[in-house]
């Protein structure tokens, strides 16, 4: 096989750029691919070359094979990497990269085609020896042959897209009654994110492992397995925390996992990266989940432990090199840990968030890695999964690897949209997680009361650095003799504090040549600010010196205080306007998105929960309900309108 020159990435953010870095580092010249959106993304400022190939919407972008192939030809790029996501598991797109002559970094379109449809992939593993959960993976798709099967299968049951991931089109039903509507969003998830509505239904494990072993194959038929990585503390069934190795890994199950993973290898002639992801009950038993024919989002947790760079594995393979080492020369080393950021706020059920990104500071330190593509002032849209970037640590013991990314989370300064920071805080100091006890199901049944999961109320600290800042603020908006400048320093000033739709009342005792004395939330607080730039100030608070990041603009605080940030107002002059009720009419966007489905008409009578609107963003479906029960007086959208967060949808009298 020929050698590549220039290798363009069929991707973006983080992945497009982690990919990127490898291929510049041996000496590949590379091309970006862009939408609308993404016009100055890091990415595109990493490459050599790039293009726009459409609008921001995906499905003219970045599924858009055409312009994909078109950008490769016309900046002479003789590979494409497809990154994961998007078209990395599209047979299509292999194939036509192939009829173009470019050389496509992944397996072949049989491969593809075969593994990346849950239906058939199920089948061949079966017929491969490969243990597999009991469910349905027939061709007939009726409702009324999938609830026929759901009863044979018995609840709970697993409804799953076929050709989906990342937790899309994936639904836990307890219940008959819910069969159907699961079905639907399910069906419309699956079709609009990977262009199949095909379901399959399986048999629910309840709280298993989920672990997965890391293949590799060559096109000489060497075929190894790195290792594996426990992927088990999700939410929505997406990853959120990945290690290697698997905390109740033996040597034993590691052989029979590795050789189970080797059948469904064999199985397609695989070549490239891929990953066999299997589900691992409390008694050992593990059965096929499915297999990812690309390069994952946890790839760095097996490069750490085994001291291999896996990009430079897959382009090496892409220009017909044997594998450069044997089963038997594998070596696991220590331990790695990884976090996936994501623009996301938990006290919102997860809700995706966008916005724009004020500050980043990624927390590095000896044996942390940060794989991202943000960079500041940079707009995160609605059109793409909301993960930001993954941080990644490797200790000696699993113990070390925990410790080091804890930190790197707690020390990672993102200003200017709500993530998920706080969570995974949480997540890596649970007692439970810390000693390996944990499955899938660890999140619902240690996390639903846990503070991250709900609003965020400031404390005294917080509430004092606010109003400390605002009163610096406005004291230097004055003339030099008279800035500060008071006639009864002696009596407090009073400020309003608010977070969200609440507000909290601090006094602050400006006195000249002493530290300023703050009451807030039922605490005395001295503070005294030492130094304060565009980016950050530093402070005493009661004697104890602090540094934090902040933003301040026109009575707005962004405030990073470890491990998360929060946006702070003063509204000691603002109006006190009467809080909407939960019981409103008026229904609002919860984030930017699209509407996918109108489900009622204006004069329509409508009941307490009813589903009125459904909104896609981030590759996910929001079903909206009525909060009262009435008569719909007003609807201002229709399927395919592009709304706003905090617009106005439809008013319920």
């Amino acid at each position: 096989m020929p050698g590549l020159k220039k290798i363009l990435i069929a991707n973006r953010g983080e992945i497009a750029c982690r990919i990127q870095r490898t291929a510049q580092a041996l000496g590949y010249r590379t091309v970006a691919v862009f939408s609308d959106a993404d016009s100055d993304a890091q990415h595109v400022r990493m490459a050599d070359e790039a293009l726009n190939i459409g609008p921001s919407a995906v499905q003219q972008s970045y599924l858009n094979i055409p312009a994909i192939i078109d950008a490769a030809r016309r900046t002479g790029a003789d590979a494409i990497h497809p990154g994961y996501g998007f078209l990395s598991e599209n047979a299509a797109f292999a194939l036509a990269c192939q009829d173009a002559g470019i050389t496509f970094i992944g397996p072949s379109p049989q491969a593809i085609e075969l593994m990346g449809s849950k239906r058939l992939s199920k089948i061949a593993m079966l017929e491969a020896g490969v243990p597999c959960i009991q469910g349905y993976q027939g061709a007939e798709q009726d409702d009324a042959t999938l609830s026929r099967e759901a009863e044979r299968i018995g609840y709970p049951l697993m409804i799953k897209a076929s050709a989906g991931g990342g937790g899309r089109g994936m639904r836990l039903v307890h219940e008959a009654t819910d069969l159907l509507e699961q079905i639907r969003t399910a069906r419309s998830e699956a079709l609009n994110g990977f262009g199949s509505s095909e379901l399959i239904l399986e048999q629910a494990l309840i709280e298993p492992r989920h672990v997965e072993i890391q293949l590799f194959g060559d096109h000489h038929g060497n075929l190894i397995y790195l290792g594996e990585r426990d992927c088990s503390i999700q939410r929505r069934h997406q990853k959120i925390i990945e290690e290697a190795p698997c905390p109740v890994m033996t040597a034993e199950l590691r052989q029979s996992m590795g050789e189970a993973a080797l059948k469904a290898g064999r199985a397609v002639n695989y070549v490239g990266a891929g990953t066999v992801e299997f589900l691992l009950d409390s008694r050992g038993q593990f059965y096929f989940l499915e297999m990812n024919t690309r390069l994952q989002v946890e790839h760095p947790v097996t490069e750490l432990i085994t001291g291999l760079d896996l990009v430079a594995w897959q382009l090496s393979i892409a220009q017909g090199q044997p594998l450069p080492l044997r089963q038997e020369q594998v070596q696991l080393n220590g331990h790695a840990m990884e976090v996936r950021l994501y623009a996301e706020d938990p006290a919102q059920g997860f809700l995706p968030q966008t916005g724009r990104v004020i500050a980043w500071e990624p927390g590095l330190l000896e044996g942390v890695r940060i794989d991202h593509g943000l960079r500041e002032d940079q707009a995160v849209s609605p059109f793409y999964d909301p993960m930001l970037g993954k941080i990644i640590a490797h200790g000696a013991t699993r113990e070390e690897a925990r410790r080091k990314l804890l930190r790197a989370v707690q020390d990672s300064v993102l200003l200017g949209l709500h993530s998920n920071q706080r969570l995974l805080a949480g997540l890596l100091e649970h007692p439970l997680f810390a000693s390996g006890e944990f499955s899938t199901g660890f999140i619902a049944q240690h996390f639903t009361e846990h503070a991250c999961l709900h609003r965020q109320v400031p404390t005294a600290e917080q509430l004092a650095i606010a109003a400390a800042l605002f009163y610096q603020a406005s004291a230097q908006a004055h003339p030099a003799p008279l800035a500060g400048w008071r006639n009864n320093a002696s009596v407090p000033l009073h400020y309003r504090i608010g977070l969200e739709d609440q507000d909290w009342p601090v006094a602050l005792f400006a006195e000249p040549g002493k530290a300023w004395r703050i009451q807030a939330a039922g605490r005395d607080l001295e503070l005294n600010i030492l130094h304060r730039d565009e980016r950050s100030t530093t402070l005493e608070i009661d004697g104890i010196r602090q540094r934090h990041a902040c933003r301040l603009d026109a009575g707005q605080l962004w405030l990073f205080t470890r491990p998360g940030s929060l946006r702070l107002q003063d509204r000691t002059h603002a109006l006190i306007g009467s809080q909407s009720s939960v019981s409103s009419g008026t229904l609002k966007a919860p984030m930017d998105g699209a509407i996918v489905d109108v489900l009622v008409s204006e004069g329509s009578s409508v009941t307490k929960g009813q589903l009125l609107v459904v909104l896609e963003a981030m590759k996910m479906e929001h079903p909206l309900k009525s909060g009262i029960d009435g008569v719909l007086k007003r609807l201002q959208v229709q399927v395919g309108d592009q709304v706003k967060n905090r617009q106005i949808l439809l008013e319920v009298e």
